[in-house]
C-alpha cells in the first residue's frame, strides 16, 4: 500500500506459490512421476496400458514412452520428463532408473528441508556426490573389446530383458550385436565411432516375431511399379535415379500448334522415343533394379519390364540416401549419368510375398543396414521395436566407449556404501546432504525385489553385507532372490547409462531443490479483465 493506493506487481491471473510450498509441490511431482514408472523398474517390471483421446491404445514399459503419453503439466513435472527424454536422446536406454533416482534425490531433499537445511547445502551436497558417484562408476567399469561378440550380445541381452517379446531376445540380440557391428566406423586412434542412423528398423505386421531377420542392405515400403516385371531379381545391380523418368514440363510457358493427324503422330512418336532412350539407357548401363525418386512413365515401365528389369517410384528422399548407403551406390539425376561405379549392388532384390514391401539385400560390405522386425499386431511389433531401438542403442554405447558396468543392483549398492563413507570426511551440514545423496542410491535394489516379489528390507540388508565383504559386482537375481555375481550372471549394461542416468537424475534434482519461489501464469483473463 501507498498512500492507500495498491500496488500491482503481477497479473490478476498469475498464480504464485512461495518458500516451501514451492520446493515441496516440485517434489510432490517428482515423486509423482517415479512413481508411476516405479513398477516397471526390471526384468520383472510391468507394464503400463496409455489410452489417448482419440483411442489408441499403447502397452510399454519403456520409461520415456510412458512420460510421453502421460501429457504431464506441472512445470516441475515437466522437467523430470526432459530427464527421460534426455536419457533416451542420449544413450537410449536406462530412463526409468534416471527417473526413479530423481524420485528418490527429491524424497532425500524433502527430509533435509524438514530439517531446516538450506537448498543450497543440499544442492552443493548432490553436487559433491555426483562428482564421487561418477569417480566410482569409472572404477567399478569393465573394457569390452569390439571383437568381443559374446559380452556384446549379453549387454543387448540385458537392455531386452523384460520386455514383452522375451520370447526372442536371443535372437534379436544377435541381430543387433551383428547390425551395430556392420555399421561401426573404426577411427584413426584406434576408437569406434555409430551412427545410430545407419540401422533401421522397419515393421510388419502378419508374421510372427521368431521371424524378424537382419536385411544386409534396404526394406522399402513400395512394390514394383508394373505387374509385368520380375517379382525377383537376383544378382542386382542397383540404379538410383533422383529425377522422374518422364517427359518433363519445359521451365517457361510454351505451346504446340498440331493442325493435322500426321502432326500428332510424329509427336506422340517423338515422345515416345525419349521415354524409350531413358529406358535403353539405363539398361546400357547394366542396371536390373531402378529406384527412382519421383515418377516412372508408363511406357518407360514398359521397356523396363520387357528388359527383365525391376522398378520402384516414388522413392523418399531418406529411403534413397539410406539405399545409397547400404548398396554402396550413387544417386544420379539423369539415366545417362548411370555407370558400373554407379551401380549399387546386392545379392537379390524383390518383392516380400503378401506385402508392399520390397527387400533389396546380400550386400558385400553395406554402410547401413535394416532390421526386420514382424508380429501378429500392431501393439506388439511397436514394443519390439522399441526394445530392438534400446538394445542397439546400448551396443553402440558400449563399442564407442569400451565400457560396462553390472547391473541387478549391484553398482547403485556399491555406490550407496562408497559415497557414505565419503560424506564422513566432510563436517557440517553438507555432510548430511551426502549421506542423503547416498541414501537415494537404495531405490534401485529395494525396487527391484519388491517388482520380483521379495522382502525389499531382506534383499537390501543382503546385498550391503555381500558387498561389505568386498563382492563388488554382487547383485540381485530377480528370479530366485538370490545374491550372486552379476558379471558372471551376464547381467551388465553400458557405463554410459549409467552415468547420464546419474548426471541427469541428480543435475535436475539440484536445480528443483533451488526453486522457492513459482509464478504460473493462468489461461483466462488477463490485465483489466480483457480476455
Amino acid at each position: 500500500m501507498l498512500a492507500g493506493q495498491p500496488i500491482i506487481i503481477l497479473r490478476e491471473n498469475v498464480e504464485r506459490t512461495r518458500g516451501f510450498e514451492a520446493q515441496r509441490s516440485n517434489i510432490m511431482a517428482a515423486r509423482a512421476i517415479a512413481a508411476a514408472v516405479r513398477t516397471t523398474l526390471g526384468p520383472r517390471g510391468m507394464d503400463k496400458m496409455l489410452v489417448s483421446s482419440s483411442g489408441d491404445v499403447v502397452i510399454t514399459n519403456d520409461g520415456a514412452t510412458i512420460l510421453h503419453e502421460m501429457s504431464v503439466q506441472h512445470p516441475g513435472g515437466k522437467l523430470v520428463v526432459e530427464v527421460a527424454e534426455t536419457q533416451d536422446g542420449e544413450v537410449g536406454d536406462g530412463t526409468t532408473t534416471a527417473i526413479v533416482l530423481l524420485g528418490s534425490l527429491m524424497d532425500e531433499a524433502e527430509r533435509l528441508l524438514a530439517q531446516d537445511i538450506h537448498p543450497t547445502v543440499i544442492a552443493h551436497g548432490y553436487q559433491l556426490g555426483m562428482e564421487k558417484a561418477l569417480e566410482v562408476l569409472n572404477e567399478l567399469a569393465i573394457t569390452v573389446d569390439f571383437d568381443d561378440r559374446e559380452t556384446l550380445t549379453k549387454i543387448a541381452d540385458t537392455a531386452m530383458t523384460g520386455k514383452s517379446i522375451e520370447a526372442i531376445k536371443e535372437k534379436a540380440s544377435s541381430i543387433v550385436v551383428d547390425a551395430v557391428r556392420q555399421v561401426a566406423t573404426r577411427t584413426n586412434s584406434g576408437t569406434y565411432i555409430v551412427d545410430e542412423d545407419d540401422v533401421k528398423i522397419k515393421k510388419q505386421i502378419g508374421e510372427t516375431m521368431h521371424d524378424a531377420e537382419l536385411v544386409r542392405g534396404v526394406v522399402i515400403d513400395k512394390k514394383r511399379v508394373f505387374e509385368q516385371m520380375p517379382a525377383k531379381v537376383t544378382d542386382a545391380k542397383v540404379a538410383l535415379i533422383a529425377q522422374p523418368l518422364e517427359v518433363t514440363k519445359t521451365q517457361v510457358k510454351s505451346k504446340i500448334k498440331i493442325t493435322t493427324s500426321d502432326q500428332m503422330k510424329a509427336f506422340s512418336e517423338q515422345e515416345r522415343e525419349s521415354l524409350r532412350k531413358l529406358a535403353e539407357a539405363i539398361v546400357a548401363a547394366g542396371a536390373n533394379v531402378v529406384l527412382c525418386q519421383k515418377g516412372i512413365a508408363d511406357a518407360v515401365q514398359y521397356y523396363l519390364a520387357k528388359h527383365g528389369v525391376y522398378a520402384i517410384e516414388d522413392v523418399k528422399e531418406d529411403d534413397m540416401k539410406f539405399a545409397a548407403k547400404a548398396l554402396c551406390g550413387t544417386i544420379v539425376n539423369k539415366p545417362e549419368e548411370l555407370n558400373a561405379t554407379t551401380l549399387g549392388h546386392a545379392e537379390e532384390a524383390g518383392e516380400l510375398p503378401d506385402t508392399d514391401l520390397t527387400v533389396i539385400s546380400g550386400c558385400d560390405n553395406p554402410k547401413a543396414v535394416t532390421i526386420l522386425l514382424r508380429g501378429t499386431s500392431q501393439l506388439l511389433v511397436d514394443e519390439l521395436e522399441r526394445a530392438v531401438y534400446d538394445a542397439a542403442r546400448v551396443v553402440q554405447d558400449a563399442i564407442e566407449d569400451g565400457k560396462f558396468v553390472v547391473g541387478g543392483g549391484s553398482v547403485e549398492t556399491e555406490l550407496q556404501m562408497r559415497i557414505r563413507d565419503y560424506a564422513a570426511t566432510f563436517g557440517g551440514r553438507v555432510q548430511l546432504a551426502i549421506e542423503a545423496f547416498s541414501n537415494a542410491f537404495e531405490v534401485i535394489p529395494r525396487t527391484l525385489a519388491e517388482n520380483s516379489g521379495f522382502d525389499p528390507i531382506d534383499k537390501v540388508v543382503a546385498l550391503k553385507k555381500v558387498h561389505a565383504d568386498g563382492k563388488k559386482y554382487a547383485g540381485l537375481n530377480v528370479y530366485t532372490g538370490e545374491v550372486v555375481d552379476m558379471q558372471e550372471a551376464g547381467v551388465i549394461e553400458p557405463q554410459r547409462v549409467k552415468t547420464q542416468a546419474i548426471k541427469s537424475g541428480t543435475e535436475t534434482a539440484m536445480l528443483l531443490v533451488r526453486v522457492d519461489d513459482m509464478m504460473v501464469t493462468q489461461p483466462g483473463k488477463g490485465p483489466m479483465g480483457a480476455e
